[in-house]
């Protein structure tokens, strides 16, 4: 029996993407032991997954050394035949040299990739979806098919979810979600926009405000202001808030992670790209999903790959001009 070891501790939507090849390594070998790493935050995404083995959190709250090498002593309990490191970065790179692997597959970004078995390429905006990129890492173990994220809730999250939603008179039950909060900044279109978004919806359509629990004051805001909306903002856990967005009639979203939950669902999904561009690769996956941005000429964008805490150029253009009737219609 083969045993994998996948590495993945980076944001939300990296965790969500990361399952693609997990579903593609069980698909090419159904009985191996496949093991995942997920920083703390990320790991309620895999409670109860069919395919995993074995899920370890590094938990930075700990103390982010003492809980990397207390990872490390873990992970070196088991000899891998492959472990696959899908993230860039020091601590990572760390972890799969120090780890016991046959074979050691990683990108030729990471600082410790010169000691890394076999390195792979990784080109933000060279054409690819960040799926393919992560494809490109186990290509050699697996077939040619493309691999998609999915995520597996369980008959209690979908309970959990249902039991947030308020009945209303006369059956509707047609429900939309809104994600209106992003990490960066940049990245989040503004909550005037939102509300003006809402306005724009059917009066029967229930609206649903979707996040976590420090979004709750600006899903706050966005209702007050449009007199409609219900919060689920920080009530719901990840898994909860996955089986919602699959029943949705549309997901509104920005790029962020909701945006790959919807995808790893198969949920409709319209991804609003205020300073980043889909062809950084991390756009819908499916074709019931589909990409709103500026039809501006502008030069300042992308102005970066993850966003700012403040537009660098004080307009906000790349979100201002957004017209909000191609993002209802």
């Amino acid at each position: 029996m083969k045993q994998f070891l996948i590495i993945q501790t980076a944001f939300l939507g990296d965790a969500v993407l990361v399952t693609s090849i997990v579903e593609k390594l069980h698909a090419c070998y159904p009985d191996a032991a496949i093991d995942l790493v997920v920083r703390k935050g990320n790991d309620g995404l895999f409670k109860g997954h069919p395919f995993l083995h074995k899920l370890y959190v590094w938990d930075k709250g700990q103390g982010k050394t003492k809980a990397l090498f207390g990872l490390i002593s873990e992970l070196r309990k088991t000899q891998y035949d492959h472990i696959i490191n899908a993230q860039r970065f020091f601590s990572t790179g760390l972890m799969t040299i120090l780890a016991r692997g046959k074979e050691k597959v990683g990108y030729d970004k990471n600082p410790f990739s010169f000691l890394f078995s076999k390195k792979v390429k990784h080109v933000i905006g060279d054409g690819r979806h960040e799926v393919d990129r992560l494809n490109a890492l186990i290509e050699h173990l697996t077939n040619g098919t493309r691999p998609l994220p999915r995520l597996y809730p369980t008959a209690a999250n979908r309970t959990e979810a249902h039991g947030h939603m308020i009945t209303w008179p006369h059956g509707h039950t047609s429900y939309v979600c809104i994600a209106p909060a992003s990490v960066w900044f940049t990245k989040q279109w503004p909550a005037e926009k939102w509300i003006e978004l809402i306005d724009l919806l059917p009066a029967d359509q229930r609206i649903l405000l979707i996040g976590a629990p420090g979004d709750v004051p600006l899903c706050e805001r966005i209702t007050a202001a449009a007199g409609r909306g219900e919060i689920l903002a920080g009530k719901l856990s990840l898994l909860g808030t996955a089986a919602l967005m699959e029943g949705a009639a549309m997901n509104y979203v920005n790029d962020s992670a909701p945006l790959h939950i919807a995808s790893a669902m198969n949920a409709p999904v319209t991804a609003i790209f205020c300073s980043t561009v889909p062809a950084f690769g991390f756009g819908p996956l499916r074709e019931n999903g589909r990409v709103i941005e500026t039809m501006e000429d502008l030069d300042c964008r992308p102005c970066g790959l993850h966003g700012y805490k403040a537009c660098p150029k004080r307009h906000f253009n790349c979100a201002l001009g957004i017209d909000i009737r191609t993002v209802g219609s």
